[in-house]
């Protein structure tokens, strides 16, 4: 059963910029991981947008929009070794998500040169 969706669609630029003009904003939003992969793309804004929309529309997903006891760069978007995008959490949002016993994460990537989407479908246990 569903227990809530999510989407997001932002413009690739607004993050390109706000990654440029603040040397806080990766840090704060993204994990270190996230970076890694991100940096290693051509078109790495591209991919920064898609995993921020992913964030936003997984927070819409759960009814609440941002929480306490959750950071952004604790929401974690990373690909499978097939390359399907998943969602998983550590810090204390880990703690946070998992008191919340939700069942399996769903979530679709799009990007563009100018845009960025993402779907997000929480399922109950």
């Amino acid at each position: 059963m569903i227990f809530g969706i999510g989407t997001d669609l932002i413009e690739v630029d607004r993050i390109a910029e706000k990654i440029r003009n603040s040397s806080d904003f990766i840090g704060l939003v993204f994990s270190e991981k996230e970076k890694a992969y991100c940096e290693s793309k051509y078109n790495k804004y591209e991919h920064y947008a898609a995993r921020f929309a992913a964030k936003e529309a997984f927070l819409k997903a759960l009814g609440t929009g941002w929480i306490s006891g959750t950071a952004f760069n604790e929401i974690e978007v990373t690909n499978n070794e097939i390359g399907k995008p998943t969602i998983s959490f550590i810090g204390t949002t880990a703690l946070t998500i998992t008191d919340m016993k939700l069942g399996n994460i769903q979530v679709s990537l799009s990007h563009l040169k100018t845009l960025a989407s993402a779907i997000v479908i929480i399922e109950t246990k």
